[in-house]
């Protein structure tokens, strides 16, 4: 089986925008990874002075984690972005679901993208 390892930007704008990457994800047939250091990010937003709808997207996406099944993988990292781009290079055949273009950049894996603000297409 297929698996896919999601970041925080990718998370948070998947709320933004309305699209429940869990049922599309699930319908490639494609298992799902967040490393528990996304988890954490997205309660150190929670807990930020960000501006108030980033905070209550990252509360959405911490409830919609609970309410759905996902691997939870440690990283060893703190930096997130390092930690990704290692776990990228060990698994070649992983999926990156990713925004960040430099990010995207450093990685050969195939990536996951919103398209048109409300479609999730592999490249």
């Amino acid at each position: 089986m297929k698996q896919i390892i999601l970041d925080t930007n990718f998370i948070i704008s998947c709320i933004r925008n309305k699209i429940d990457f869990f049922e599309e994800i699930k319908l490639m047939g494609i298992k799902i990874i967040i490393p528990k250091q996304v988890i954490d990010e997205l309660n150190k937003i929670i807990n930020s002075k960000k501006k108030l709808y980033f905070r209550e997207n990252a509360k959405i996406a911490l409830k919609l984690l609970e309410k759905n099944s996902f691997k939870e993988i440690d990283l060893k990292q703190k930096d997130v972005d390092k930690g990704l781009i290692q776990f990228a290079k060990k698994n070649r055949n992983i999926i990156i679901a990713t925004l960040d273009r430099e990010l995207k950049n450093k990685i050969k894996n195939s990536k996951l993208v919103i398209r048109i603000k409300k479609k999730l297409e592999i490249t």
